[in-house]
């Protein structure tokens, strides 16, 4: 158990941050949604944000038809507004207070941050 808890500052504050916004997210999603936040592309983001920016991609592609609505021929933002509903159902499952718009097209914070 210590050395699951170690890592790096990040990567602790990731953890943090993941308890806090997702409180009832799954091992199985908690996991993916935390290297997601941690790949290369992210790193320069804040945590907060790269968490968020991780939670709506595994979400939206590991939890909706959104791929399948791209495969059917949609346009990316099409299949977008298409899975907000079944994307904020997950995340309220997932006790988070947050909720994809569809004004947000690039999914980031406008500064709010994880409540509690």
């Amino acid at each position: 158990m210590q050395q699951q808890m170690g890592g790096t500052k990040r990567q602790k504050e990731l953890r943090k941050l993941l308890r806090q916004m997702l409180p009832r997210v799954p091992l199985a999603d908690a996991q993916p949604i935390l290297a997601g936040a941690n790949a290369r592309h992210l790193r320069h983001l804040p945590p907060s944000i790269a968490l968020w920016q991780a939670t709506t991609s595994h979400v939206r592609h590991g939890h909706t038809d959104y791929d399948t609505l791209l495969a059917e021929g949609y346009d990316r933002d099409a299949a977008r507004f298409f899975v907000i509903e079944p994307m904020n159902a997950v995340l309220q499952g997932w006790g988070c207070a947050r909720r994809v718009s569809p004004d947000d097209e690039t999914d980031t914070p406008t500064g709010d941050q994880p409540e509690r």
